[in-house]
C-alpha cells in the first residue's frame, strides 16, 4: 500500500506540479480546446451543408474529407499537419508549433462535428422544408431559419460530447514540441514524471482533465434529459404562441 501511495499519490511531487498545471497547463488546454471547437464548428457546418447538397461536386469533397480525417489516428494527423504544413508555413507562423496544433485539432473536430450536424439536419421532418417553401421562403432562408436551428437543437448533447473528446485530444499536441509556456496539462505532468521517475504528477494532470470533462459529461446528461422530457406547463400558464412538442408525462418542449 505504501508503494502504491508513493508511486501515484506522492504529495511532494504533486505540490511541485500543481502551480504549473493551474497557471500554464489548464489555460493552454482550454485555449487549444475552445479555439479548435469554434473553428471546427464553423467548418463542420460547412461540411454538413455540402454533404447534404444535391450537387455532386459539393457532396463528394465533403464525403472524402470526412472519411480521411475520421479514419486517420488523431496523433498522425497532428504530426502530418504540425510538421509537414508547419514547414511550409514557417514564413507565416515561424517556428511556433502552437497554431499548427490548433489547426490540426480543428480539422479533426470539423470531420466529426460535420457528421453530427448532418445527422441532426436530416432528422428534421421534410414537412418543415415544404411548409417553409409554401410560405414563400427560399431554400437558403428555409435552411438558415427553420431546418438548421432545429437540427442543431437536436444534436446539442452530441456536440458537447465531441468537445469533451477534443479536450482529451488536446493532450496529443505535445508531440509537436511545445515551448515551456505553451505546455498543456499532459505535457507538464509528463515532464515532471520523467524527471522524478514518479507517476504522481501525471495523476495530478489527470485530475485537472476530470475537473473539465466530468462537469461537461453531466451537462450532456442534463441537456439530453431536458430535450427528451421538455418542461411541465401549468394550467394557468399563458400561451405565448410558440409551437410545442408534447413529451411523456404531459411535458412539452418549446421550439
Amino acid at each position: 500500500m505504501d508503494d502504491f501511495v508513493n508511486t501515484f499519490l506522492n504529495w511532494d511531487y504533486i505540490s511541485q506540479v500543481l502551480p504549473d498545471l493551474a497557471k500554464t497547463g489548464l489555460l493552454n488546454t482550454l485555449i487549444l480546446s475552445v479555439t479548435s471547437a469554434l473553428i471546427g464548428t464553423v467548418l463542420g457546418m460547412v461540411l454538413a451543408v455540402m454533404g447534404l447538397s444535391t450537387k455532386w461536386w459539393l457532396r463528394w469533397p465533403a464525403r472524402v474529407y470526412t472519411d480521411i480525417f475520421r479514419g486517420l489516428p488523431a496523433i498522425l494527423t497532428i504530426l502530418l499537419i504540425g510538421q509537414g504544413l508547419g514547414t511550409l508555413a514557417r514564413d507565416v507562423v515561424g517556428t511556433n508549433p502552437y497554431p499548427m496544433g490548433i489547426l490540426a485539432l480543428s480539422l479533426i473536430a470539423a470531420a466529426y462535428i460535420g457528421e453530427i450536424f448532418r445527422s441532426g439536419i436530416q432528422s428534421v421532418d421534410k414537412g418543415q422544408m415544404e411548409a417553409s417553401r409554401a410560405l414563400g421562403m427560399s431554400y437558403t432562408k428555409s435552411m438558415l431559419l427553420v431546418i438548421i436551428p432545429q437540427g442543431v437543437r437536436r444534436v446539442l448533447p452530441a456536440l458537447v460530447n465531441q468537445f469533451i473528446a477534443l479536450v482529451k485530444d488536446s493532450s496529443l499536441v505535445y508531440v509537436l514540441g511545445l515551448l515551456s509556456g505553451q505546455r498543456e496539462l499532459f505535457r507538464i505532468g509528463q515532464d515532471l514524471a520523467a524527471n522524478t521517475g514518479n507517476l504522481s504528477p501525471l495523476v495530478a494532470a489527470g485530475v485537472f482533465f476530470l475537473v473539465i470533462t466530468v462537469p461537461l459529461t453531466h451537462l450532456v446528461n442534463y441537456i439530453d434529459k431536458k430535450l427528451r422530457t421538455g418542461r411541465k406547463v401549468r394550467a394557468d400558464e399563458p400561451d405565448d404562441g410558440d409551437p410545442v412538442e408534447i413529451g411523456p408525462g404531459g411535458r412539452v418542449s418549446t421550439w
